[in-house]
Parts: structure tokens; sequence; C-alpha cells
């Protein structure tokens, strides 16, 4: 944005980490992570579908936790750590388990609702394993897809869930809230 004779430049210093990679990025007050992130800094895997929030195509990681990239403004990033489907894609992540997983699955389809349901499903996968068809289908209810059924989608984390080698938190608690988890 450039500023006229008498005009203040109303944008913000945003300091962020996105993928690994420090950045530095001047933001519009008004303007929304997945405005920056696309824009700015031309990740274009995050998706803008309603704008809202209720369809979980623009989700991304903010410092390990799920949020709607299109709710959060860009200054609230400020000094995060922010990660997109491209950080699930670079450099020996590109044979993941859950990206193997979603291709095994067929798990996608137009691939427009793909980079949200991928980010959701990491996060859960990062933090829980063993885990229930329930458990699956209440973590991706916030993710909208109209083209797969959600069949193949449940699989991939399923199959994902057994096939990634990973340090998760204790779940003793986790089983406790989920009475109908098969042991």
């Amino acid at each position: 944005m450039t500023t006229g004779p008498g005009e203040r430049d109303e944008r913000i210093l945003v300091r962020l980490r996105v993928n690994g990679v420090e950045h530095a990025v001047r933001a519009e007050p008004r303007e929304s992570l997945a405005e920056l992130l696309r824009e700015k800094l031309r990740l274009t895997g995050t998706h803008v579908g309603c704008e809202q929030g209720a369809c979980g195509a623009c989700t991304v990681l903010l410092d390990g936790a799920s949020v709607r990239s299109c709710l959060l403004l860009a200054v609230q990033a400020d000094g995060h750590e922010v990660t997109t489907v491209e950080g699930l894609a670079s450099g020996a992540s590109a044979s993941h388990p859950l990206r193997r997983a979603f291709t095994d699955n067929h798990a996608l389809q137009c691939g427009f609702c793909t980079p949200g349901v991928l980010m959701t499903a990491y996060e859960l996968l990062s933090t829980r394993r063993g885990l229930s068809e329930r458990d699956i289908r209440v973590a991706l209810s916030g993710n909208l897809c109209r083209c797969t059924g959600y069949q193949g989608i449940i699989a991939a984390v399923r199959q994902a869930d057994e096939q990634w080698e990973r340090d998760v938190p204790d779940q003793q608690h986790t089983d406790r809230q989920h009475p109908d988890r098969q042991h």
C-alpha cells in the first residue's frame, strides 16, 4: 500500500515463523492470516471457502493448535509459529504417513477441503493414537467435504494412526473421556 502526502501507513509489522521460516511482513490491521499467507507469502495451499470459519478449508496450525486462518487476524499471529499444508510437504515429510494414507484411501477428490482436513488430522494424530472412528469424526466435524462422503478420509486417518511412528502425550485421561473407545 502506498501512501500519499499527509496519509499515514496503517500497516503493522508482523513477525512470524511459517513452516520453519522467519518472516517479517506488513499487514493491514483488518487483514486475516489467510490473506497474509496466500497473498503476501504466496502459500496458496491454505484455501478460503466460507470466510466465516464454518468450512475448515483455511485450517492451519498456530503453535501446534488448529485455527481458522480466515477468522484470525494476521497481527494476532505476531511472534507465533504457523504451519500450513505446505509445511507437511517439505523435505522428508513428502512421504509422510498421513499423506500416503490419503492417497492409498482415495481420501480426496476435488481437493478444496484437503488442506484443512490434513491440518486437522495432523493435529489430532500429533496428540493421540489408537483413535476410534468416533474420535476421528468428532475431530473432523468442523471440516466440510462435498465430494468424498468422508469414508476415505476416516480410513486414511486410521491408517496413518496405525503406521505413523510418533511420540504422543500420555493418554490415560483421553480413554476416560471416551468410554466407547475399543481397546
